[in-house]
Protein backbone atom coordinates (compact mmCIF):
# COMPACT_ATOMS: atom_id res chain seq x y z
CA UNK A 1 0.00 0.00 0.00
CA UNK A 2 1.55 3.67 -0.55
CA UNK A 3 2.33 5.28 1.98
CA UNK A 4 2.50 9.14 2.16
CA UNK A 5 4.80 11.26 4.23
CA UNK A 6 3.90 15.23 4.96
CA UNK A 7 6.23 17.64 5.53
CA UNK A 8 6.45 21.40 5.56
CA UNK A 9 4.53 22.38 8.25
CA UNK A 10 5.89 25.42 11.17
CA UNK A 11 4.94 28.63 13.08
CA UNK A 12 4.06 31.34 10.84
CA UNK A 13 2.71 34.59 11.38
CA UNK A 14 -0.35 35.66 9.46
CA UNK A 15 0.12 36.61 6.15
CA UNK A 16 3.18 34.25 5.71
CA UNK A 17 3.48 31.55 3.35
CA UNK A 18 4.56 27.89 3.93
CA UNK A 19 4.80 24.83 1.56
CA UNK A 20 3.88 21.89 2.64
CA UNK A 21 5.12 18.22 0.33
CA UNK A 22 3.58 15.41 0.24
CA UNK A 23 6.30 12.40 -0.61
CA UNK A 24 5.60 9.15 -2.13
CA UNK A 25 2.04 10.11 -4.23
CA UNK A 26 3.37 8.40 -7.51
CA UNK A 27 0.26 9.43 -10.37
CA UNK A 28 -2.33 9.17 -7.88
CA UNK A 29 -5.21 11.70 -7.25
CA UNK A 30 -3.79 12.99 -4.10
CA UNK A 31 -6.18 15.16 -1.17
CA UNK A 32 -4.55 17.59 1.25
CA UNK A 33 -7.06 17.44 4.46
CA UNK A 34 -6.59 19.34 7.87
CA UNK A 35 -8.02 19.03 11.37
CA UNK A 36 -8.26 21.72 13.43
CA UNK A 37 -7.61 21.74 17.57
CA UNK A 38 -11.67 20.21 18.17
CA UNK A 39 -12.79 19.87 15.22
CA UNK A 40 -13.41 17.45 12.38
CA UNK A 41 -10.79 16.56 9.38
CA UNK A 42 -12.00 18.10 6.43
CA UNK A 43 -10.68 18.29 2.81
CA UNK A 44 -8.76 21.19 1.69
CA UNK A 45 -7.82 20.78 -2.04
CA UNK A 46 -7.11 17.54 -4.32
CA UNK A 47 -5.27 17.15 -7.63
CA UNK A 48 -6.73 14.40 -9.93
CA UNK A 49 -4.16 11.77 -11.37
CA UNK A 50 -3.26 13.10 -14.42
CA UNK A 51 -3.91 16.83 -12.93
CA UNK A 52 -7.08 17.17 -14.96
CA UNK A 53 -8.78 17.90 -11.72
CA UNK A 54 -7.85 20.57 -8.97
CA UNK A 55 -10.21 21.24 -6.50
CA UNK A 56 -9.78 24.03 -3.16
CA UNK A 57 -12.78 24.42 -0.84
CA UNK A 58 -14.02 27.88 -0.42
CA UNK A 59 -11.93 29.05 2.58
CA UNK A 60 -8.83 28.46 0.94
CA UNK A 61 -9.48 29.41 -2.61
CA UNK A 62 -6.73 32.23 -4.06
CA UNK A 63 -4.56 31.22 -1.43
CA UNK A 64 -3.58 28.17 -1.45
CA UNK A 65 -2.27 25.85 -4.69
CA UNK A 66 -2.00 22.51 -5.15
CA UNK A 67 0.95 21.00 -7.30
CA UNK A 68 2.17 18.03 -8.74
CA UNK A 69 6.39 16.89 -9.78
CA UNK A 70 5.72 13.76 -11.08
CA UNK A 71 9.46 12.48 -11.17
CA UNK A 72 9.83 13.71 -7.59
CA UNK A 73 6.57 11.70 -6.97
CA UNK A 74 5.75 14.84 -4.48
CA UNK A 75 2.42 17.06 -4.45
CA UNK A 76 2.73 20.52 -2.96
CA UNK A 77 0.68 22.71 -1.01
CA UNK A 78 1.55 26.07 -1.60
CA UNK A 79 0.29 28.23 1.38
CA UNK A 80 -0.46 31.83 1.58
CA UNK A 81 -1.52 34.71 3.33
CA UNK A 82 -2.17 32.10 5.88
CA UNK A 83 -4.90 32.91 8.94
CA UNK A 84 -4.80 31.81 12.15
CA UNK A 85 -7.99 29.94 10.97
CA UNK A 86 -5.68 27.91 8.91
CA UNK A 87 -3.53 26.52 12.24
CA UNK A 88 -4.57 22.72 12.04
CA UNK A 89 -2.88 19.37 11.52
CA UNK A 90 -2.16 18.98 7.75
CA UNK A 91 -2.32 15.38 6.39
CA UNK A 92 -2.05 14.39 2.27
CA UNK A 93 -4.00 10.68 1.32
CA UNK A 94 -4.41 8.99 -1.70
CA UNK A 95 -8.62 10.24 -2.17
CA UNK A 96 -11.02 10.67 -4.51
CA UNK A 97 -11.10 14.07 -6.37
CA UNK A 98 -14.21 14.48 -7.69
CA UNK A 99 -16.04 18.27 -8.94
CA UNK A 100 -19.49 18.17 -9.91
CA UNK A 101 -21.28 21.44 -10.38
CA UNK A 102 -18.68 23.32 -9.04
CA UNK A 103 -18.69 21.11 -5.65
CA UNK A 104 -15.82 18.85 -4.70
CA UNK A 105 -15.77 15.63 -3.44
CA UNK A 106 -12.43 14.12 -1.58
CA UNK A 107 -12.63 10.97 -0.10
CA UNK A 108 -9.23 9.44 1.18
CA UNK A 109 -8.60 6.13 0.46
CA UNK A 110 -5.16 5.69 1.62
CA UNK A 111 -3.58 5.43 5.07
CA UNK A 112 -3.14 8.59 7.22
CA UNK A 113 0.37 9.56 8.24
CA UNK A 114 1.61 11.22 10.64
CA UNK A 115 0.44 14.71 9.02
CA UNK A 116 2.78 17.77 9.57
CA UNK A 117 1.41 20.90 11.89
CA UNK A 118 0.66 24.51 10.63
CA UNK A 119 0.33 26.79 13.29
CA UNK A 120 -0.64 30.65 12.24
CA UNK A 121 0.16 32.93 15.21
CA UNK A 122 1.43 36.29 15.67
Amino acid sequence: QVQTVESGGGLVQPGGSLRLSCTGSGFTSIGWFRQAPGKEREGVACIGRSDDRIYYIDSVKGRFTISRDGAKSTVYLQMNNLKPEDTAIYYCSISTCTVISGIGYLDPIGSWGQGTNVTVSS
